[in-house]
């Protein structure tokens, strides 16, 4: 096993040569399985949902769905293996031999997450991931970013629409205030997560703890009362980074979650669904 949240584990795992014809002979595909976790009410829905868009959606930021298997009450997903693991794993459950990510590397994370959004928000795709956070990105040994997780992600509103009505989903500090007050879905919504992502990817500090132990409601709030930018710079990574480009992140993080401040708060009647 090498990751577990809410949803259930991830285990690496293989399979032979015999089972995928484009294998060759003798070798073996990575893979990471993860095992549904049946108690949960939503359980098979967020299955179908994952399946549903990674068999075809195929972009360079987005972790590819291997295959699938469905027998009695066991749900399995296999993806591509990304041997960095996890954003959140290399911010926060630092293994003491590894070096923290550069600034650079950073960056380049926080740029691969922004393609993989933006490709999902595009007019030929129109999908709202709706739970994006810093455990929704894997990472490649080389850094490689891409996001993983859509099974409660949904399609974005059409027809003139502006939002679409959904029980709200998602982990405090990563939910914009005014769609977890209304309801209201709309791709801003990802891009206020995006911003709070940023923040982590800076500060290596988690936005929830953050959030909790300032007694603020979001990101911004927090990052407006510090006031100060450099602050708020994972030490870590001191010297790695010009006074203005740290301004410029920062800068975007807050830009990112001001875009959405008023995005989500636009209805207040209707039937929410899943």
């Amino acid at each position: 096993m090498v990751a577990e949240d809410a949803f259930g584990c991830l285990f690496k795992g293989q399979i032979k040569n015999q089972a995928l014809t484009f294998l060759t002979p003798g070798t073996r595909l990575i893979i990471a399985v993860k095992k549904l976790r049946e108690y949960r009410s939503n359980c098979h829905e967020e299955f179908l949902a994952e399946i549903k868009y990674l068999t075809h959606l195929n972009h360079p930021n987005l972790v590819k769905l291997v295959g699938y298997c469905l027998e009695d009450e066991h749900r399995l997903l296999a993806y591509e293996f990304m041997a960095g693991g996890s954003l959140d794993n290399r911010l926060f459950m630092k293994n003491p031999s590894s070096q923290p990510l550069s600034w650079g590397n950073r960056m380049k994370i926080a740029l691969d997450a922004a393609k993989g959004l933006a490709f999902l928000h595009s007019d030929e795709v129109n999908v709202i991931f709706r739970d994006f956070k810093s455990s929704s990105i894997f990472l490649s040994l080389n850094n490689d970013a891409k996001l993983y997780g859509l099974g409660l992600a949904r399609n974005g509103p059409t027809g003139g629409e502006e939002h679409v009505f959904t029980r709200v989903m998602g982990i405090t500090g990563y939910v914009a205030p005014e769609y977890a007050a209304s309801g209201c879905l709309t791709a801003k919504c990802d891009v206020y997560a995006f911003g709070a992502v940023l923040f982590e990817i800076i500060t290596s500090r988690r936005m929830k703890d953050v959030i909790h132990s300032a007694g603020k409601t979001s990101v911004k709030d927090w990052a407006i009362m510090k006031g100060q930018y450099l602050s708020i710079m994972d030490v870590e990574i001191e010297g790695q980074y010009s006074i203005s480009g740290a301004e410029k992140a920062a800068n975007l993080a807050l830009q990112s979650q001001s875009q959405a401040e008023h995005a989500s708060g636009c209805c207040s009647t209707g039937t929410a669904s899943d």
